[in-house]
Formats: C-alpha cells, structure tokens, sequence
C-alpha cells in the first residue's frame, strides 16, 4: 500500500497536536504559581473555574479587559527576546482593571502561530504567568492556536483577557472635582503602545535592532523591549487607604487622550510639563524621528504610566504610600473647568 493511499493526518496539514500538548505541560508549573485564592479548577478543561465568594465578595460587580502587545511584537520576534512579552500583555490588560476600581481575579490568554515552537512559546507564557504572579491574579486558561498558512515562519501573535471585581458602588471614576490633584506613577520606558512609530524612528535613524542603544546600555532592541510596568497592587492599595477619585493608565493617546477619560463634563487636566524628566528613550525618540510635542504627548507615555487624581487634602499621604510601594510619583498639577489637557512649560 502506498503512503498516499494510508491517506493523511492533521500533522501532515502542519498541524501538531502533539507539540500543543507538551506546550501545556511545560507551562503547568508556571500556571500554578499564579494560583489564588478563588481558583477553582485550572488548565486542561473545557472552562476554567472561579468562586467569587471564595475570593472574599459579597456583593461583586466583574470587570473585563482584553488586550494585545501591538508590534512591539515585532521586536521581540526578531531579536528572540521574548520573555518579557508576557508581562506586556498581562499589563496592558491588568493596568485597565485597576483604573475601574477593580481587583485583576484571573488571566486567559491566546496565543496564535504558524507552527508552534514549544520552546518560544513555553518562554512567552511564563512571561505571562510571572506578570499574573505580580498583579495577584491568576492564570486558570488560555488557547494556543497553530494555524498553518496565516503567519510567516517564526510569527505569532497575542492576545489577553483580563476579568476583575470589586464591590459595587466601589466603582471609580467618581467625586472628581476642581481642586483634586494629580499624581503621575514613572513608567518603565514606552511599555506597549506607539510601536509603529518606534519602528519608523529606528528605520530613519539607520539603526537596526541589535545595534548598540543610542540612549542606554544594551542594544536597542532590549532597550525598548523593557516590559511594561504593572500598577496593579500599587493602585489597589491606594485606593483602600482613601482619597483615589480616580485612575488613568497612560497608553495609546498619552496623557493628552487617557486623562479625559476619567474627568466629568466641563472638567479638564492641568499639567505641568516641568514637573519631570522626559526620560533618555522619549528624548531620543523626539530628537532622531524630529516628532513635535504635541504628537510625543498623544503617542506616548513620555515617563507617565499611570494618573491619580486624588482629593488635594489626600495627596501628600497617598504620594508617600505610593512611594513606599516602590513608586516614583511626580504632582503633575490638577483637575480644573475647561474641556481635555491644557499644557503648561515644555518637555524637558
């Protein structure tokens, strides 16, 4: 009998049911590391499990997320530094939660190739675990998706969904008024958004990924792949010792398009410019791409990861809270009548 007529096998069409399997026991370890109080049952189901009475809720409100890396991917792919790809997603997903008052509870993720490299793959999903680790949530699922023929060899793609809780009425924003204060968290460089750009700055400036960084030790691919930073517990603990009114992660759109988010109509953003240092990765950005700051300020974070507004009388204790968590906090200046982000100096 010949080998065509013993007919074909889905390994054969490109696809290995046998690698995703080892893929699933790699990350196991991982996985259960993240484990928290409230998990119920985690991967190799048909669904994962989550008691909300088990995580201490009486009366909770869920709040979803989902999220992606965006080409920052594309760095990561062509240098083979894929391990803080996982942080990222799991950032961009848990660092949304926070700014509605909530709890990150627990993490899904998907992640969709050509034809899976276990190994990459095992390395993008501990990232994902250690980011789910540092934000208290738990990673309890997730898909791996191998699908011949829709990506070129050596591509993937990611994706996140984050689900949360808090107690309802416990919902931010809400209170903000003239007055309150802003306090701006330092980020950890561009973290997940404005990539596209990124990649045109370097392409202009002649520099290829693993050439030596121009603003930094490293190469320049390490350098921009920093991972993002996560606010999650930081934030929580702001928002339980009172005063929080409310909370913007500072991604696509920079302060210019995120703060307006969280302010109420006829209300609007006061900021000082002066008030910090435009980190070495934005100055270089600005000066090699010749990018206004204008533009600098709707694309990117520019050093500010996430907002506070909090009430003026709480805005000393909750920036010495937020500098014991670790946080490096900057009083950007205040919410004010007006209509979206008024500037005021010059990055710097």
């Amino acid at each position: 009998m010949s080998e065509r007529s013993k007919g074909l096998s889905y390994a054969e069409a490109g696809v290995d049911i046998d690698a995703g399997n080892a893929l699933v026991d790699r990350i196991k370890p991982a996985a259960a590391a993240t484990s928290r109080a409230g998990v119920m049952a985690g991967l190799g189901g048909f669904g994962a499990l989550f008691d909300l009475k088990a995580a201490g809720y009486a009366d909770p409100v869920l709040v979803a997320a989902t999220d992606g890396v965006g080409t920052k991917l594309r760095i990561g792919i062509d240098t083979g530094e894929l391990d803080g790809l996982g942080i990222d997603l799991v950032a961009m997903c848990v660092n949304d939660l926070v700014c509605q008052g909530a709890e990150p509870l627990f993490f899904l993720d998907y992640f969709a190739t050509g034809k899976l490299a276990v190994d990459e793959a095992a390395r993008v999903v501990t990232g994902i675990a250690e980011g789910c680790k540092r934000s208290g949530c738990a990673l309890i699922g997730g898909e791996t998706a191998e699908m011949p023929g829709m990506y070129r060899e050596g591509d993937f793609d990611l994706a996140g969904f984050a689900v949360g809780a808090m107690e309802r009425g416990a919902e931010l924003p809400r209170d903000v008024g003239a007055g309150d204060v802003l306090l701006g968290l330092a980020s950890d460089g561009v973290h997940s958004n404005g990539f596209s750009l990124v990649r045109r700055v370097a392409e202009a400036a002649g520099l290829g990924w693993m050439d030596a960084s121009p603003f930094s030790g490293g190469t320049l691919g390490q350098a921009l792949l920093t991972p993002t930073r996560l606010y999650v517990r930081q934030s929580l603990q702001a928002i339980r010792a009172g005063g929080v009114h409310g909370l913007a992660h500072i991604t696509g759109g920079g302060l210019t398009e995120n703060l307006p988010r969280i302010l109420p109509e006829g209300m609007g953003a006061e900021i000082d410019l002066g008030g910090w240092d435009l980190p070495p990765v934005f100055r270089w950005l600005s000066e090699a791409g010749g990018i206004a700051p204008a533009e600098m300020l709707k694309t990117f974070n520019c050093g500010i990861g996430m907002v506070l507004v909090v009430a003026a009388g709480r805005a000393d204790a909750l920036r010495a809270l937020l500098a014991e968590a670790g946080e490096t906090v900057v009083t950007l200046g205040h919410v004010a009548p007006g209509e979206g982000v008024a500037y005021r100096g010059a990055l710097s």
